[in-house]
């Protein structure tokens, strides 16, 4: 056990699997044509190695580590590595452009970098500096450190720096409705409460697999392709493969004894458009959704095909998992689940009060007088965008809910202009402002649209500069324009060209009044 006020993930937690269950795998990761099994005791040598590199290297505790990887292998030690010596690690997804990584490593101060083949070119493109280390996977490039020679030569180093439970671990930039991302900070006790998440929602226990499928770069990676897992000593199932493909991830757990998967909606729809008739998945026992509603539809004719039903979870990057239908508990189809074990969750009003059973209101965390587990810690450098956050004794999650006298929550609709798609968080402003930069766009509003596929699509309106007219060969170019500015997955999918926008008195753009009109509101 730690000493009071220390915690330390790789020490405290994962090593007590490599102690207990040394042999046992701790990650089956493949590419659909090779396996490769990771046990506890070499993950430990692997991480030990990624510590020592990076101390040799001159990284600190405190010191902010981007990492740009996808499902590549050194993904995972390079994260255990990062918060085994104190470094806070920031993951990022490896759609970002040249842009995204110039505005992340300036706001964070980034001691660090590490990237692969598929973000390197952006990161040179960003110009970033010679102040940020930089360390490639994949092969040698000029300019940068190897980190694959420098791995396979380095010496592990097995102590773990004794961390406070406060300290900072991690670092996710979330999209707001205004301004750029926010650094999310999460503390080294965050990974705590997932040990519920992988036993209450998962369902995992030592020598299950467990398949998430969210990006490396999401936090949603954090809670299941991390510390869940490895909390419960259960395997990590890592497939390493460009975009979803629904054949591919059928035929992968056809293949692999998958125990829990973990997909947004819209993979579990692409998987039953691809057809169930005469697959089996003899290991498969759990299922469950998160990073946007999913639809009763899809819940009962998965359960149909398959025998599982889809289980839910919400939660944000600013939290862990906050609601949803644990094992064993009585799920209804539509509702959020019930408040996880260590969150009192509720759904208030304006002042901060109750709501009564089946009426509206804010759903919110309570956090006075004990802050709870899993709870974000600030966004670094913004303290009036932390504070934003609180009503009182209440953490605001920015979304709308009514709660049940059996105390399941039944989801409304998000408070701010968020757009949910396909489990990625993307905010109007970033689309807007890369939109705005093209010389034929005058002004646009972001806003998002249904799809029955992804949930929602990015959905842009426009009005034109002087000189500029509405085509669809405009419409085309601007998508281009936008997937080269900024991350490819926040480009608009449908766009209606405007004489004008609505606002408000003041100028300010009413975003609200088209999302409703795209919803039939």
């Amino acid at each position: 056990m730690p000493e009071p006020g220390l915690y330390n993930f790789v020490s405290d937690t994962f090593h007590r699997w490599v102690e207990e269950t040394p042999d046992a795998a701790a990650l089956l990761w493949t590419d659909g044509t090779d396996d490769v099994v990771i046990s506890f005791a070499d993950m430990k040598r692997r991480a030990s190695v990624a510590a020592g590199l990076l101390l040799d290297a001159g990284i600190r505790r405190g010191d902010m580590v981007i990492v740009l990887l996808g499902r590549e292998l050194p993904w995972w030690e390079i994260m255990l590595g990062c918060l085994q010596i104190g470094a806070i690690a920031s993951p990022g997804t490896i759609q970002l452009s040249a842009t995204d990584i110039a505005y992340r490593v300036q706001a964070s101060g980034a001691r660090a970098i590490i990237a692969g083949v598929a973000s390197s070119s952006n990161v040179d493109a960003a110009e970033i500096g010679a102040a940020t280390l930089r360390f490639h996977v994949g092969g040698v490039r000029q300019g940068w450190l190897d980190y694959d020679t420098l791995a396979a030569i380095g010496l592990p180093r097995l102590e773990a720096a004794p961390t406070r439970a406060d300290e900072d671990a991690l670092c996710y930039f979330t999209s707001g409705t205004t301004g750029y991302p926010k650094m999310t900070i999460h503390r080294h006790d965050y990974p705590v409460c997932h040990a519920a998440t992988g036993s209450e929602w998962l369902g995992l226990a030592p020598g299950t697999l467990c398949w998430n499928l969210a990006d490396t770069g999401w936090a949603k990676a954090a809670w299941s392709s991390l510390f869940a897992p490895w909390s419960c000593g259960a395997t990590i199932l890592a497939h390493h493969s460009g975009s979803f493909d629904a054949e591919a991830a059928i035929a992968l757990m056809e293949r692999l004894p998958v125990h829990a998967l973990c997909a947004p909606p819209t993979a579990y729809r692409m998987m039953l458009q691809a057809g169930l008739a005469g697959r089996r998945f003899p290991s498969l026992r759990h299922c469950v959704a998160a990073g946007e509603p999913i639809g009763r539809e899809v819940v009962e004719t998965w359960q149909t095909a398959t025998g599982i039903i889809i289980r839910v979870g919400y939660g944000q990057t600013e939290t862990a998992l906050l609601c949803a239908d644990r094992v064993g508990e009585l799920v209804r189809p539509g509702a959020m689940g019930r408040a996880m074990t260590g969150f009192n969750l509720a759904v208030i009003d304006e002042h901060g009060h109750l709501v009564a059973s089946g009426a509206e209101g804010d759903v919110a965390l309570k956090v006075v007088p004990d802050r709870p587990l899993g709870l974000f810690a600030c966004y670094r450098g913004d303290p009036a965008r932390t504070e934003a956050t609180r009503r009182g004794d209440w953490y605001l999650t920015g979304d709308r809910a009514i709660v049940d006298g059996d105390g399941y929550f039944w989801f409304v609709g998000r408070s701010d202009d968020v757009i949910l798609s396909s489990g990625y968080r993307i905010g109007p402003f970033e689309v807007e402002s890369a939109l705005n930069s093209h010389d034929a766009v005058l002004e646009s509003a972001v806003v998002s649209s249904p799809d029955d596929a992804r949930g929602e699509i990015v959905k842009a309106f426009v009005t034109l500069a002087s000189g500029y007219e509405a085509s669809d060969a405009l419409a085309v170019e601007l998508q281009a324009h936008v997937k080269a500015v900024t991350a490819p997955y926040k480009y608009p999918r449908a766009i209606d060209f405007v004489d004008a926008l609505p606002k408000t008195v003041s100028g300010k753009i009413l975003r609200r009044e088209l999302r409703d009109q795209e919803w039939g509101r």
